[in-house]
């Protein structure tokens, strides 16, 4: 076999593991309850999502005069998205409201093996009895915060619309709504506003969404990624 055809062979499974890690559970809220119900003022339209979805896509909390709000919402938070709802909708959600959609767009807790591919699963139960109680170890005794970051698709929205995610092991949640591209890159800026204004420390396990070439190439040393394994790595 030609180095070619290695090559063609590595990014044919790449794109194989990346294209399930995308399919995830992420949908507009609406069309699962299966109705509008207009009129409660703790339900959004399926219009009303779908113009959420736009209004904040590739925008920034700060944006919508919210950047006095405190150094947690340098990226979304359900806090912040319910105050840019309520404003915008004239509606009277409040943040636990909000999880419901959050969960809906594919932001809900994940098992480590949930976030891999089938040909994947075995090496990242292995991984997680043998390195992952250290990273556990190691950021707590930096003393900072341990994300798992991942990047899910929201189905029937139009444009699409990808969801790059933070969630914590304390069950804190961050994310940044986006337009799909072809092979993006982990975004450094949103990296460095998952350690906030102040410069906390955070760890994070990055899943099979980038690549390691995908990765950006300089970040703070208060920073520190951890690879998932993926059958999509390349080192």
């Amino acid at each position: 076999m030609t180095v070619v055809a290695v090559r063609d062979a590595r990014r044919s499974v790449a794109s194989w593991c990346r294209r399930h890690t995308l399919g995830g559970e992420g949908a507009i809220a609406a069309a699962r309850r299966g109705s509008e119900q207009v009129g409660e003022s703790t339900v959004l339209t399926r219009r009303q999502e779908l113009d959420l979805i736009a209004l904040v896509r590739d925008r920034y909390p700060e944006e919508f005069g919210l950047d006095e709000s405190g150094p947690d919402d340098e990226l979304w938070s359900r806090h912040s998205l319910t105050e840019v709802i309520n404003r915008r909708f004239q509606v009277s959600l409040d943040p636990t409201d909000v999880a419901g959609y959050l969960l809906a767009w594919g932001l809900g807790p994940r098992e480590a093996t949930d976030r891999a591919c089938g040909l994947c699963v075995a090496e990242v139960t292995d991984w997680m009895d043998r390195e992952y109680p250290a990273i556990v170890r190691t950021a707590r005794e930096h003393q900072a915060e341990l994300y798992w970051v991942g990047r899910t698709r929201i189905h029937g929205a139009s444009p699409s619309a990808d969801v790059l995610s933070a969630i914590s092991t304390r069950g804190r949640t961050r994310f940044l709504l986006t337009a799909p591209s072809v092979d993006p890159s982990l975004p450094r800026e949103f990296l460095l506003r998952l350690s906030g204004r102040d410069g906390r420390t955070v760890h994070a396990v990055v899943d099979g969404s980038w690549t390691r070439v995908e990765w950006p190439r300089r970040i703070p040393a208060r920073i520190v990624l951890h690879p998932l394994p993926s059958c999509g790595r390349t080192t």
